[in-house]
């Protein structure tokens, strides 16, 4: 594998696991009636630390009610045969968290302190839905055009089918809906 990419990328499972153990894992805390805060927490996972199973970090959503979700690193070790991309520079640095009822997206930053994360951008959910078309952010995976965000809802958020939006690998702009138009569809996976 190159100097110049992350350590933490990997080419197979194989590798992956049988790299060394994480030492920090990152766990979102919520307030199910939306009253305070939900938050990304850092967890002390290396059994060698003093602070061994405790939280060493915590950062709170900037607003009520996100009810955070599946989150993902905004690299990851499938970006690394990405034909035509530049990967110098590429680190798993940024967690994209997704507010399953807020739509709101949080990419907070862990390159200055991993144990003490810093709000980097918020993809609001009206950016959301009016560049992609789709509310409800669930799950995200990286890709070769750009960060796949699963998400559950239409643009109001209400109804659906969901789809796939497409953030910017850099900026983490919203660039749209992933999906090709395959006309009417009764509930969204219909062969065509």
């Amino acid at each position: 594998m190159s100097d110049l990419l992350d350590p933490t990328f990997y080419r197979s499972a194989s590798e992956a696991a049988s790299a060394p153990a994480e030492r920090l894992a990152y766990v979102v805390a919520f307030d199910r009636t939306g009253n305070q805060p939900d938050a990304l927490t850092v967890l002390d996972v290396d059994p060698s630390s003093q602070d061994y199973g405790r939280v060493v970090g915590w950062v709170d959503s900037p607003a009520l009610g996100d009810e955070f979700h599946h989150f993902g690193w905004n690299a990851c070790s499938s970006a690394l045969m990405h034909e035509g991309h530049d990967m110098s520079g590429l680190a798993r640095r940024f967690l994209l968290v997704p507010g399953i009822r807020s739509s709101n997206v949080y990419v907070f930053d862990t390159a200055a302190d991993p144990r003490q994360p810093t709000l980097h951008k918020t993809i609001l959910a009206a950016d959301l839905a009016e560049k992609a078309g789709y509310s409800r952010p669930h799950t995200l995976h990286c890709g070769p055009e750009g960060v796949f965000m699963t998400c559950l809802g239409a643009s109001e958020g209400d109804d659906g089918p969901g789809g796939i939006a497409l953030l910017d690998h850099s900026t983490f702009d919203v660039i749209g809906a992933w999906e090709n138009d395959r006309g009417p569809q009764y509930l969204a996976y219909d062969a065509w």
